[in-house]
C-alpha cells in the first residue's frame, strides 16, 4: 500500500438513523485492530504433540483508536451522546486505498486535550459489539 494522508482515514456515523452516513471525524493517527480468539483441540494423538487449533471457533473482535478533530459542533455533541448513553451505533470507517470496515461499535474512551494556541483535538477508543463487516476498495 502506498503512503496515505492521514486526513483520509474518517469515521461516518449514520447521525439521524435514516441509513446515510455521515463524517464526524477525520483521524490523524489511528490503530485498528482485528483480534480473534483460538479455541485449542489438542489431544494425546495430535500429531508431534503440537498443539492444534479448531478453525473459525473463537471469538473475534476489532478495535479503533484514534486521535483527530471532529468535523463540527453537531458531530462532536452526537459523540458525547452516544458516549453517555451508551448506545452502540453503527460505524463506518474508511480507510483510503484499503477498504471500509463498518458494523456496530461502542465507543470505550472519549478524551479531549488542547493546547492554549491549537484546536482542541480528541482520542476515541471504539470496540466492535456485533458483526464487523469489511469491504476492498
Amino acid at each position: 500500500m502506498a503512503a496515505q494522508r492521514g486526513k483520509d482515514l474518517l469515521i461516518k456515523l449514520d447521525m439521524t438513523g435514516d441509513g446515510s452516513f455521515e463524517t464526524v471525524a477525520g483521524l490523524r493517527a489511528t490503530r485498528i485492530t482485528f483480534n480473534a480468539e483460538t479455541v485449542e483441540v489438542t489431544t494425546l494423538e495430535s500429531p508431534g504433540r503440537w498443539r492444534e487449533l479448531l478453525a473459525g471457533a473463537g471469538v473475534r473482535s476489532a478495535s479503533i483508536s484514534g486521535s483527530g478533530v471532529f468535523r463540527d459542533q453537531a458531530t462532536d455533541e452526537r459523540m458525547r451522546a452516544i458516549f453517555f448513553a451508551g448506545e452502540i451505533p453503527v460505524i463506518r470507517v474508511i480507510i483510503p486505498d484499503f477498504g471500509t470496515i463498518e458494523g456496530p461499535f461502542q465507543i470505550t474512551s472519549l478524551e479531549y486535550s488542547g493546547q492554549h494556541d491549537g484546536e482542541a483535538v480528541y482520542e476515541l477508543a471504539l470496540a466492535s459489539a456485533g458483526a464487523v463487516g469489511f469491504e476492498a476498495l
